[in-house]
């Protein structure tokens, strides 16, 4: 059996990632502008996003397959991913996930920048999440 690619997709295989959410019933969506990362060969396992703001990123989307899950993917994605980052990481989850995120470095933030600070605002009209930030100082 082949090792999992992780790699980075070009802005025109968007589609493929978007496919990929659709096929596993996820209300997640690739953004225009972000950048796309997904592990796999031909077929996509797992997928996130990371899209710039305010002198950091902004990671939405992580999603692995269920047949794939428990298995570590995830976190080597989030840590290809953070790899290729310059300046602070932020994402929103629920709160079931935040011991994923805190092996990987992130602590719930104690700031954030004001289009994300407003957005988890709405969101947090609907369901609650908690926001988390990765100062990523190991970056290149």
């Amino acid at each position: 059996m082949e090792a999992t690619q992780l790699r980075q997709l070009p802005d025109e295989s968007r589609p493929l990632l978007n496919k990929f959410y659709r096929a596993h019933r996820s209300h997640m969506r690739a953004p225009a502008g972000a950048r796309y990362w997904v592990a796999g060969h031909s077929d996509i396992l797992a997928g996130l996003c990371l899209t710039g703001v305010d002198g950091g990123n902004w990671l939405t989307g992580l999603l692995v397959a269920p047949s794939r899950r428990k298995q570590g993917l995830g976190r080597r994605l989030v840590a290809q991913a953070l790899a290729g980052c310059e300046g602070p990481v932020w994402l929103f989850c629920e709160p079931r996930m935040v011991p994923f995120y805190t092996p990987l470095g992130f602590a719930e933030a104690t700031a954030l920048p004001e289009a994300l600070a407003s957005r988890l605002q709405r969101y947090n009209q609907h369901k609650m999440l908690v926001a988390l930030c990765h100062e990523n100082e190991n970056a290149r």
